[in-house]
């Protein structure tokens, strides 16, 4: 399996951001990490490894990004205001940046499919969600779409804007909506086991209906709990049979 790790100085973040990179063709899978871990974390848990098949044979070409939910939602020291304010630095840098990179080390007509995990599914939602016209699906694996979940009792429009829970219902553009409505790869997928939360899952897909927009909804059994092992079968079973 090809792997390229490379950075650039992010002018939306003010910082050095890392980005890895595997195979070399295929549609771009962006996975955004979970919590307040790194851009290699899927490939410490082996997630990488279990998808190499699938790069190996050209089917799909991975882009691994960093988060700052360290500098944001994860920090407890940082005043609430900033946190959001950070977030949408960091939203600014994939629409404007990370995007581009993607289109240039591949093609302007390769599709674009984020993909994450607990944290990394909200915000990998939330990204196809604000930018349908730029993005064209998303797999999201165990997540909580009510972005009030991380933000300890503060709510501003950067809040409401990056929660899809929220935004979704009162969403009345015609243009973004029917862009949405177009991705056939909106994948809500959840364990049934321990620390999962499958109703969060539900509702967001309830959400979803409500406004007319396709989507498959999974839960798995009660013997795949919120943890890699339920991951690493989740990604490459719908990489394999979905795409």
């Amino acid at each position: 399996m090809k792997r390229h790790l490379t950075s650039w100085y992010s002018p939306s973040l003010g910082k050095e951001m890392p980005i890895a990179t595997y195979g070399d063709y295929g549609f771009a899978l962006l996975m955004v990490p979970t919590a307040a871990a790194d851009y290699l974390e899927y490939e410490r848990f082996q997630l990488m490894d279990h998808l190499a098949p699938l790069i190996d044979s050209g089917k799909v070409k991975v882009y691994s990004i960093d988060s700052i939910n360290n500098e944001s939602w994860m920090n407890n020291n940082m005043d609430p205001w900033h946190k959001s304010v950070r977030h949408q630095h960091w939203n600014n840098y994939v629409f404007h940046e990370v995007v581009p990179f993607i289109r240039n080390s591949s093609s302007w007509d390769t599709p674009i499919i984020t993909c994450g995990a607990s944290f990394g599914a909200l915000h990998s939602m939330n990204l196809f969600l604000k930018r349908p016209d730029i993005i064209n699906g998303v797999i999201a694996m165990s997540g909580v779409y009510d972005l009030t979940e991380y933000t300890k009792g503060h709510y501003d429009d950067n809040v409401y804007f990056n929660s899809p829970m929220h935004y979704i219902p009162k969403l009345t553009d015609h243009t973004i909506l029917e862009q949405i409505r177009q991705s056939r790869h909106i994948h809500i997928l959840t364990g049934g086991g321990a620390h999962e939360d499958p109703a969060a899952s539900g509702h967001f897909a309830k959400v979803l209906y409500d406004k007319g927009i396709w989507y498959e909804l999974d839960q798995w059994g009660p013997e795949w709990p919120h943890d890699w092992n339920t991951w690493r079968a989740m990604l490459p079973q719908y990489l394999g049979s979905k795409f």
